[in-house]
């Protein structure tokens, strides 16, 4: 059989955890990855962040999970193989792996470094690889990966916390520049102060821009102000605050994936102001039209970025210092993980140390 690469088919033994059915329990997976392709990078697994998304999927939330489910998408490692056309890496470069694995290479959006785009994009678990094959994901020893897909991850960066940039800060990042929020001056709401909360608020600062945090939780505020540098913060509960700030923002970045009123959010824009979602409510939201009208304001969406932005994100970060903010833990913690993330008890990302917490001895355990 032919691969999307233009190699024959081979495989090489990989271990990971993986749920077997909608409960979700994860436990060690044996399995097959394709061997290094000559235009793949092969790299071992140090580290990969835990996403909202992988707990949807191993409970199979979304009505599309093939079990096994292996997730992970916020990938970073050690290339220990490249192939034979790889110019990009070399063995022992630091690279990193996002929500993405390939793309048609041909299409409008793929011409302009927008592969994210794709109406062909292969995410990188739970869809089927160019050969149809299924795609596992990060919580494994290792990864193979066309080159074109993975970014290389700067010295200055630590690995545990560049993780989550894969997923979480390029999905805000790439909004604050497409739209414009990025200029210093402007002044900024983050709605929801989570894991794309948190870095939305980060790279904003970095940007230069005045941030304000809008939550319905007043224990937030503290996190925001103290722990992040936000400038203000504002309780989106209480009215007399809302109403104080009416008409005072540039923009917004609205990470909630629940379902939560958006006309109040838009009352706070100015005139030509603009509320991005990057969050995926469940149902969906109201949009009254005219308090759109009353300023030209705009309702947009944005979902992470391509292969050029997102090795641009990653490259802004090292230099200016943007760093996640993460709980490291060990392999076999990452059941009660879920569970915590089910309940949003994470400041503000879990990352599993896959590189010294998962070996045989492990595996062999279960």
């Amino acid at each position: 059989m032919e691969m999307g690469n233009g190699t024959e088919e081979h495989t090489v033994k990989a271990v990971g955890w993986a749920a077997r059915d909608p409960s979700g329990h994860l436990s060690p997976f044996t399995f097959s990855r394709r061997a290094t392709g000559e235009l793949d990078v092969t790299f071992k697994v140090l580290y990969c962040g835990i996403c909202h998304s992988d707990l949807h999927y191993i409970k199979n939330e979304w009505s599309n999970t093939i079990y096994p489910a292996l997730p992970g998408h916020e990938i970073v490692g050690e290339v220990t193989e490249v192939g034979s056309k790889v110019n990009k890496f070399k063995v022992g470069d630091k690279v990193g792996v996002g929500c993405i694995v390939g793309s048609c290479h041909s299409c409008p959006n793929c011409n302009n470094h927008l592969e994210n785009y794709c109406p062909n994009r292969i995410l990188t678990f739970g869809s089927r690889y160019y050969d149809g094959t299924l795609n596992h994901g990060g919580y494994s020893d290792l990864m193979v990966v066309q080159e074109h897909f993975a970014v290389r991850i700067p010295d200055a960066l630590p690995l545990d916390s560049a993780a989550p940039l894969l997923c979480a800060g390029i999905t805000v990042y790439s909004p604050l520049r497409y739209y414009g929020l990025d200029k210093p001056g402007l002044h900024v709401g983050v709605v929801g102060l989570g894991g794309l909360g948190h870095m939305a608020v980060k790279f904003a600062k970095a940007f230069g821009v005045k941030v304000t945090v809008v939550s319905t939780s007043p224990a937030k505020k503290e996190d925001a102000i103290s722990g992040l540098g936000a400038h203000s913060f504002i309780l989106s509960t209480d009215a007399e605050q809302m109403q104080a700030a009416v008409g005072t923002m540039d923009g917004i970045i609205d990470t909630v994936s629940a379902s939560h009123p958006l006309p109040p959010l838009i009352s706070l824009l100015k005139s030509h102001g603009k509320l991005v979602m990057v969050g995926d409510p469940p149902k969906p939201l109201e949009l009254p039209v005219f308090p759109l009208l009353l300023g030209r304001k705009m309702v947009a969406g944005s979902a992470i970025g391509g292969m050029k932005e997102t090795q641009e994100m990653i490259d802004f970060a090292a230099k200016e210092g943007v760093r996640a903010d993460v709980e490291v833990i060990p392999m076999d913690y990452v059941n009660t993980a879920m569970q915590r993330v089910s309940k949003s008890d994470v400041k503000y990302r879990f990352v599993i140390d896959i590189g010294n917490t998962f070996n045989d001895s492990l595996i062999s355990s279960e």
